[in-house]
């Protein structure tokens, strides 16, 4: 039997067994397999999701925004990464969220599994606990450092990273303060709880921010597209935890 006329239940049962790496090269194959698997809600990504991620997330609302079974296995892929990020921070066993351990005069960071240099990506942050007096969502490359003793930005210190401090709503890069952000009179502060949407454009060389599905503007311009940049936090604050969450290609509008 030709492979693009295999019936859906064999399919299923074939796919099942393979990784993600697999799978992309399978929908090359024809149209039948390309069309089967272009459904990111059907039973082969939802066994993939059964066995990739936790029951707790899977239950919980992290991953509301992440309408479809291949949707939150993206996310899962792209979420914190356990062995890229300060040894005072771990991430929870549901796979998305860190948690920073009370550690004094230490400031704290951590970076994404993946980076982009093409294309344009988005992803969710969610602060959980207090931010302390220091906050910061952004980007680094894999040279910026993840951990530094005192108080300190991190993200933003160096030319390797670029951070937004919710606390006091600076901007900061190469160790200078790029102004405030969002360009508003009286902006409001952060509070714990709220949304944030990175939206890093890979091809105009951009990262703005969104706040509760409000668009705040571009953030910073001229990021370099030589490099990886990976979606990173640091935080100074005893037991704080964030989440993060992949979404994809932004929307327009």
């Amino acid at each position: 039997m030709a492979a693009e006329n295999l019936p859906g239940t064999v399919l299923e049962n074939l796919f099942s067994y393979l990784d993600i790496n697999d799978l992309r090269n399978c929908s090359l194959v024809c149209k039948s397999w390309y069309k089967y698997l272009n459904d990111e809600d059907n039973d082969v990504w939802r066994l993939h999701c059964v066995r990739k991620l936790a029951e707790e997330a899977l239950k919980s609302d992290i991953l509301s925004n992440c309408p479809t079974y291949k949707a939150k296995l993206r996310a899962f892929y792209h979420a914190w990464n356990p062995n890229d990020c300060s040894r005072n921070i771990y991430i929870k066993p549901n796979g998305f969220t860190l948690h920073r351990n009370p550690v004094a005069q230490s400031t704290d960071g951590c970076r994404g599994k993946l980076g982009f240099k093409q294309g344009r990506h988005c992803w969710e942050v969610v602060w959980e606990g207090p931010l302390g007096t220091i906050a910061v969502i952004g980007l680094t490359t894999k040279n910026a450092n993840l951990q530094c003793h005192g108080y300190s930005e991190l993200l933003g210190t160096d030319d390797q990273s670029w951070g937004w401090n919710l606390v006091d709503n600076h901007l900061l890069h190469n160790g200078d303060s790029q102004g405030n952000f969002p360009l508003l009179n009286n902006a409001p502060k952060y509070q714990v709880g709220e949304r944030i949407r990175v939206i890093l454009d890979c091809d105009d060389n951009t990262l703005a921010f969104e706040k509760n599905y409000e668009f705040l503007g571009v953030a910073f311009r001229g990021l370099p597209n030589d490099t990886q940049l990976y979606p990173s936090v640091s935080a100074v604050y005893g037991n704080t935890e964030v989440t993060m969450v992949y979404l994809g290609q932004p929307l327009d509008g």
